[in-house]
């Protein structure tokens, strides 16, 4: 769906996602949605949105994370346990994120890391 050129222009990167999700979620949303069914990668752009030429490499980073599984040219769900775990850290992140901001870490400087900024 289009939008709007001030929207495309003046929105954050977040914003400009699908409902803020990143392309990752909606490929397992959609694959986790169905789990009964396969599907290619191009029926997954037409049903998802996400850009025809990430799916591939999203689907390959999932599957090497064992989130997803394929067999020719079809993608399926992985074991749901570890969709259910990831989509769940996925949300609290981007809620976090939502709610305090993102971490900028060029104020950390040189040789600092985020546990060296907090003291530990």
């Amino acid at each position: 769906m289009p939008i709007d050129i001030d929207r495309f222009e003046q929105g954050s990167t977040d914003e400009l996602r699908s409902g803020g999700r990143t392309n990752a979620e909606e490929i397992l949303g959609l694959l986790a949605a169905h789990p009964e069914q396969a599907y290619t990668p191009k029926e997954i752009h037409e049903a998802t949105d996400v850009p025809r030429g990430s799916v591939g490499v999203v689907l390959s980073r999932l599957e090497e994370r064992d989130l997803v599984r394929h067999r020719g040219e079809y993608w399926a769900i992985g074991e749901a346990d570890d969709i259910d775990t990831t989509l769940s850290s996925l949300a609290t992140a981007r809620a976090a994120t939502d709610r305090l901001g993102e971490e900028n870490t060029d104020e950390w400087g040189p040789g600092m890391t985020e546990s060296s900024e907090s003291g530990e």
